[in-house]
């Protein structure tokens, strides 16, 4: 090869192997991206991992408001837990269906729609809500969920609706005694253990009672109006029949005897 070939060739030569380092380098940074994107995504204080063969989603103390969006749909735990979380909409988790435990403790839940835990009722088999702001909750929250649930260290509300409550979820085991009444509709109730209570007291029961009542006062009243108003009817109408036959007694005895005979058969 002459000089003036190897000269020519030089500049073709440092173009391609430039070439290549660029498609390298921009290769590279593609994998890198690819690798790096779903953890971006992540909430800060969330990460994934994988517990004992578990996937395991945690943002435990994240200053969390909401329920995360992109939680990767494997997940087998997730934790919630010490976050300012105050309520749970419907479908919160309805993307997770490999769901097997939930913690959603220690934050500030006061409401729960019905529907938030729909999708988990096939594998989901525990549930914490405990140390939350639960003060009332209908029991068609936890429909056809079968997970053991914690609902101990809420403010509860001890009437009826928390008893259809307990009656209709497993409460996990050594939490039934955390569930305690902080207000109740009778005073002497307040402080102690719900099943406690309720082993003397029917809510439900004691609440049909009062509704009976309260139906039996009403339609008592509706019959004494009618009653009333029966007697008064008939009272006005002897009255005036009364004081029509005083008339006709002042009236001359022909015309007398055609109105009384009209009169009384008014009256019958």
């Amino acid at each position: 090869m002459t000089t003036a070939e190897g000269v020519l060739l030089r500049p073709i030569t440092m173009g391609l192997l430039l070439q290549n380092l660029f498609f390298l380098l921009l290769f590279l940074f593609l994998l890198l991206g690819s690798c790096l994107h779903p953890a971006a995504a992540f909430p800060k204080g969330c990460y994934p991992s994988e517990e004992e063969g578990l996937k395991t989603f945690r943002c435990s103390n994240a200053q969390l408001t909401e329920v995360p969006r992109d939680i990767p749909n494997d997940t087998n735990k997730l934790y919630l837990d010490f976050n300012q979380i105050p309520f749970l909409p419907r479908d919160a988790f309805r993307d997770l269906p490999l769901l097997l435990e939930l913690d959603l403790s220690h934050n500030a839940i006061a409401r729960i729609e019905t529907g938030a835990f729909q999708g988990l009722a096939e594998h989901l088999h525990s549930l914490d809500l405990s140390s939350n702001r639960l003060v009332s909750v209908s029991k068609d929250a936890f429909s056809n969920l079968k997970a053991k649930v914690n609902l101990s260290n809420n403010p509860w509300l001890c009437d009826c609706r928390l008893q259809e409550l307990i009656r209709a979820v497993e409460l996990a085991a050594d939490s039934s005694g955390g569930i305690v009444c902080d207000s109740s509709t009778q005073e002497e109730h307040v402080g102690k253990a719900f099943l406690q209570v309720i082993a003397d007291t029917d809510f439900c029961n004691v609440y049909k009672k009062t509704t009976d009542i309260a139906m039996l006062v009403t339609m008592f009243g509706w019959f004494a109006m009618v009653i009333s108003y029966l007697v008064y009817y008939v009272r006005q109408n002897q009255e005036d029949a009364r004081r029509h036959l005083e008339y006709l007694k002042s009236l001359p005895s022909k015309q007398r005897r055609s109105e009384e005979s009209s009169t009384i058969s008014t009256v019958v």
